[in-house]
């Protein structure tokens, strides 16, 4: 074993890892990277087929991101954000309102997903108080949801799998039913070698579960992940929903929270994924792509009336009374900035749509397969969920940890993904070529036929 494996195993602990499977096998090391490729310590070389957890957007060792944060490295690092300003943060901010667009206009930094959605829920709980919506503000969120683990954010989750162990430390939320077409019990299209989404047949259950919600309760806030549910294993809603659910929060006087630390920046096709159904939140949390990859950063985007309500004289001491020490730290900035620029161009929009008409097609072959129940695709975002039996829908065991196997299995192939239990996800960086495309799909389907029959 490489003396840096086992270091790893003697000191290491790994997020969302069973440390004592862990240490039966020596891990995978990785120390280089270039475009869609990593190279391990035993030189070794893979695709990166889930952008290193959803972050990479274009590609590792990306020369105009390296050159943005050597500029601004020869500059300055880091500068405390409580009591001064800086540059990069500040052109980055009028960067992603005029992406996000109106009314979003105001936006806090931080440093990573959770705390995004963490500023979200002080906001607008805080929001609801002052603008006499509530004294005690409530949250609604799907089944399924996933928004970080601060206990703020695991407290607008609904896994239980990852959040029961937190249960006393937790504020209650409501949940409502998510748009899961493939699962879902109004369905009552049979079972069809094709995405659940497209054969659905219902009456819109799943929309009049968040109305009943909404009429019998005031809440402050619908939280959302748009168009794809990540953790709950890249659930895809079918078109409109989100439009009409959006409505529906809007009339009953609920603000709108979007996490789209997994959604924006492009993954879905658009910059952000609500702008696909015109929906504009009153929160818009971003993390992940935000730096390409690069490092960690994260921001939300808030509007103008929720912005004053925290205007007021000093002894009043309205103050947003939240923070952290790298909050709109330059090099994040920098390297954020490059990625917009990037992101934005011709060429990367060209080169996006040209991968996600060739992901879908590549996708269509694994309908072949038995143990293929669904295949769920929104822009450069799927997910493969690993069934017993097409016919019956019947779900593997987590026990027999399919997905595991599966990906270990694509990872023996030079391909590197990470299940979310019996669903394999794909998220291609945006620089992959199409021969590497073809190549995490075909691991795929090898994967799935080895460890399968």
């Amino acid at each position: 074993m490489h003396k840096l494996a086992q270091l790893d195993q003697r000191y290491v602990w790994h997020p969302f890892t069973q440390m004592r499977d862990w240490a039966k096998h020596e891990p995978i090391v990785l120390t280089r990277g270039k475009g869609a490729v990593l190279q391990d310590v035993h030189g070794g070389k893979y695709l990166d087929a889930n952008a290193s957890i959803w972050t990479n957007l274009h590609g590792h060792n990306h020369p105009k991101i390296n050159a943005a944060i050597k500029r601004q490295l020869g500059k300055v690092a880091h500068t405390s954000a409580l009591g001064f300003a800086n540059e990069p943060a500040a052109r980055l901010a009028e960067r992603l309102v005029k992406a996000a667009k109106r009314p979003l206009r105001k936006v806090f930094f931080s440093d990573n997903g959770s705390t995004a959605l963490e500023v979200a829920l002080k906001l607008s709980y805080e929001f609801s108080r002052r603008s006499g919506r509530s004294r005690q503000p409530k949250f609604l969120s799907l089944e399924g949801g996933y928004h970080g683990d601060t206990v703020g954010a695991v407290s607008l989750g609904h896994i239980d799998l990852f959040h029961r162990a937190y249960k006393g430390l937790l504020f209650k939320s409501d949940k409502v039913m998510a748009p899961y077409c493939y699962r879902c019990p109004f369905n009552r299209a049979k079972p069809d070698r094709e995405d659940a989404r497209l054969t659905r047949r219902c009456n819109w259950e799943c929309v009049g579960k968040v109305e009943a919600k909404l009429k019998r309760k005031k809440y402050a806030a619908f939280v959302v992940e748009p168009r794809v549910q990540g953790a709950a294993g890249m659930i895809a809603h079918p078109e409109g929903w989100l439009k009409r659910v959006a409505e529906l929060v809007r009339g009953s006087g609920a603000q709108i929270i979007a996490d789209e630390v997994m959604t924006g920046f492009g993954r879905t096709g658009t910059m952000f994924a609500g702008q696909k159904e015109k929906v504009t939140p009153d929160f818009l949390c971003v993390a992940k792509g935000l730096t390409g990859g690069y490092l960690p950063m994260a921001a939300t985007l808030t509007t103008q009336d929720v912005f004053d309500a925290f205007l007021g004289e000093y002894g009043e001491f309205k103050t947003f009374f939240h923070g952290h020490s790298f909050t709109g730290n330059q090099l994040g900035a920098a390297a954020a900035l490059a990625n917009l620029d990037i992101l934005q161009s011709a060429a990367s929009k060209k080169k996006r749509r040209a991968l996600e008409k060739l992901l879908r097609g590549e996708l269509a072959l694994l309908w072949s397969l038995p143990n293929v129940g669904d295949v769920r695709q929104e822009g450069l975002v799927a997910g493969v969920e690993l069934v017993a039996d097409w016919r019956t829908r019947e779900g593997f065991p987590l026990k027999e940890q399919v997905g595991i196997r599966v990906c270990e299995a694509m990872a023996r192939r030079g391909v590197l993904t990470r299940p979310i239990g019996n669903v394999v996800p794909l998220l291609p960086p945006y620089c992959t070529t199409q021969a590497q495309l073809c190549k995490m799909v075909r691991v795929l389907r090898e994967s799935i036929a080895e460890v399968l029959g």
